[in-house]
């Protein structure tokens, strides 16, 4: 039906730093999807290729340190540059496929310089086509020793079927003001994509739904001891302080009323599944729009600067 949509969540582990087969473990999520007939399917934040889950293991405040240092060395070498093509069959298999895709990764960016790394949300059309790459604007506590801020540029919303379908980073989904620049843009399905866990998830999925009165797609990744490939630098470091499980998944959906459709699921490795119905957004937004009927531009009113940030701009 065209006021329906089918939603995959990948609630997956990356293999840890190592994109090549990240990639590999994605594909073949998208390709069980496809065959599943969704028409979206959502990664976790960071997921290509994995979560700098060392840095609050090994001393990651400390400074001029040589294990956090070679870590980073390696994490940016195994980082996405998007110029480059390293997202072309991941572009190809949803065409093949018809189905959107949003996927955390950590970009490499070109313009940028290319020595700097961005928790990157790229949503994928169901064409095959790139339409925006949205840059974490502020990484959260620890994350800052390791990934960059980044730009409004790719604060954007796209259309598939009867849905105007936007997304957030991690914490960046608490900022109210990013939240309203998608919802001014039309915003009715939200997705927020976590590293992992449900107390990421459990609260605010819930309350951006009934903010918003839209769908709120949360979707988080898996991670435990056994996820760390046995070829990591400084493995036995990372080890000595980490817990069993260090992302317990937690992906999830509210309706637009704020009520669940998915609870928070835990520790399970594969694809949730779930078809949702765009006319509820309607139903909803009958008492409340925080960008229409419910709202006072005459006296409040958001800026947004959604001009590609970067150190020099060549004329020629």
């Amino acid at each position: 039906m065209d006021n329906t949509l089918k939603i995959a969540m990948a609630q997956i582990a990356p293999v840890w730093l190592n994109k090549k087969e990240t990639i590999a473990k994605i594909e073949n999520a998208i390709i069980d999807a496809g065959k599943k007939e969704c028409e979206l399917i959502v990664f976790g934040e960071a997921l290509l290729p994995g979560y700098p889950f060392w840095l609050a293991l090994t001393g990651g405040a400390e400074w001029d340190k040589k294990v956090n240092k070679e870590l980073h060395a390696h994490y940016v070498r195994n980082s996405i540059m998007i110029e480059t093509g390293e997202l072309d069959s991941i572009c190809k298999l949803a065409k093949e496929h018809k189905i959107a895709i949003y996927l955390g990764i950590m970009e490499r960016a070109q313009n940028r310089g290319g020595h700097s790394i961005y928790a990157s949300l790229v949503y994928i059309d169901q064409e095959g086509a790139i339409q925006s790459v949205h840059r974490k604007l502020q990484p959260t506590y620890d994350e800052r020793l390791t990934w960059s801020l980044g730009d409004g540029n790719g604060l954007r919303v796209h259309s598939l079927k009867q849905f105007t379908v936007g997304g957030l980073n991690c914490w960046e989904n608490w900022m109210p003001l990013p939240r309203t620049a998608l919802y001014g843009l039309g915003e009715n399905l939200h997705i927020a994509v976590w590293p992992g866990s449900d107390h990421n998830t459990k609260d605010i999925t819930r309350f951006i739904a009934r903010e918003s009165r839209s769908f709120v797609v949360s979707v988080s990744s898996l991670m435990s001891r056994a996820d760390f490939p046995k070829d990591t630098p400084h493995l036995e470091q990372i080890l000595e302080k980490a817990p069993e499980t260090l992302a317990n998944g937690g992906s999830c959906i509210a309706g637009p009323d704020g009520e669940w459709i998915v609870e928070p699921v835990l520790h399970k490795d594969g694809l949730i599944i779930q078809t949702i119905d765009f006319n509820r957004v309607f139903e909803e937004r009958q008492n409340f729009d925080p960008v229409g009927h419910y709202s006072r531009p005459d006296v409040t009113k958001l800026t947004v600067n959604r001009e590609r940030q970067s150190t020099v701009d060549y004329n020629s």
